[in-house]
């Protein structure tokens, strides 16, 4: 069945919502299998580590690249059409909002997509938090805290009120992305190897920058036959976790994308725990760990809003297009990230081990 019928028989907000899910669920399953997570990488690499999770993270990222990047070349795939790309960036808040996330992705162990999957596999602290992380994302995006983030987004935004391609601002070949991707990926290898990864972790660290490729590629295709505007985009948790919030508190929501992709995540996340007899109720360790996370959630849903994405929808949705903006937040994240890790966790026991 092509996209053409798919979209004839289930229709098009359906079909949106359908591929929302389909890259949830692919993300779900392989980030709950690969137990290395995104703020652990920043940690080790505070340390002075280059370890398991820096290699996760490296591949997860450099899969992303190279497939994105190879469905350019093959016209899969066009990101200046995705809505990073069609709308003016802001650098200030890339720097601001990617400080916030990453302080906060430290203080509550997690970002925002390991709390979606860990939520998933009963753990209570990662509901709490991830709930704390959409309630702010949606004060950000519509409620109190909109007006601050409009004014601090509003310092300093990309010219000619569309995102920065980074292959553009440098005047790279078009195979510059794809190579780049493939360099980084030898280099992931490599470090998995120094620290004996198996070849099943790396299958499925892969597998989370594959779900990101593969939301870039259907949300493409579907709004070349659409005829109502969709919005190409990928896996990122900021605005997907507002507005699957206001979907379950509205009296008549719409069907797209992010709501599909939410419940994705943690069916995935929650079948690969079954399998793996993984399930298990988990609560707060204590009250200060509790705060702690709590406070982290809160400032992962603003900045993540601010910075115009998550650890994800910026530094592996948005980096895999080359958005300006998105570089610049992963790279204030993983500075935020260390910092904190420096000034609040660096006398305790390492917590990636």
């Amino acid at each position: 069945m092509n996209i053409v019928s798919l979209v004839e028989w289930l229709g098009e907000a359906e079909t949106y919502l359908l591929f929302g899910l389909i890259t949830g669920a692919v993300f779900g399953v392989a980030a709950r299998r690969q137990k290395r997570e995104r703020w652990a990488a920043t940690v080790e690499f505070a340390r002075g580590r280059m370890g398991q999770s820096v290699a996760v993270w490296l591949l997860t990222f450099s899969t992303a690249m190279v497939w994105v990047q190879g469905a350019r070349l093959l016209g899969l795939f066009d990101p200046q059409q995705a809505r990073m790309m069609s709308v003016a960036g802001s650098w200030s808040g890339a720097i601001i909002g990617g400080l916030m996330f990453g302080v906060g992705m430290v203080l509550s162990r997690g970002c925002s997509g390991r709390l979606l999957t860990l939520a998933a596999t009963g753990n209570l602290r990662s509901v709490v938090s991830g709930l704390v992380f959409a309630v702010f994302a949606q004060m950000s995006l519509h409620g109190l805290l909109s007006p601050l983030r409009d004014r601090l987004a509003a310092l300093w935004t990309t010219p000619g009120g569309r995102n920065v391609s980074l292959a553009d601002m440098f005047g790279l070949p078009d195979w510059s992305g794809l190579a780049f991707g493939l360099a980084v990926s030898a280099l992931a290898i490599h470090i998995a190897r120094r620290n004996h990864m198996t070849p099943g972790r790396l299958v499925f660290a892969s597998g989370v920058g594959f779900s990101v490729a593969l939301g870039w590629v259907l949300t493409y295709a579907l709004a070349q036959v659409s005829f109502e505007p969709v919005s190409v985009m990928s896996t990122s948790f900021t605005g997907p976790s507002a507005n699957t919030l206001m979907f379950f508190l509205s009296d008549h929501p719409g069907l797209n994308f992010d709501i599909g992709l939410v419940p994705g995540v943690v069916l995935g996340s929650f079948a690969m725990s079954l399998y793996r007899r993984e399930f298990r109720f988990q609560g707060f360790d204590g009250e200060s760990n509790m705060r702690r996370a709590m406070t982290g959630a809160a400032l992962m849903g603003f900045g993540g809003m601010l910075a115009g994405g998550c650890a994800i929808g910026n530094g592996v949705a948005g980096g895999s297009i080359l958005a300006g903006t998105a570089w610049l937040a992963l790279l204030c994240m993983w500075i935020g990230a260390m910092l904190t890790d420096l000034v609040v966790d660096q006398q305790r026991r390492p917590v990636f081990a």
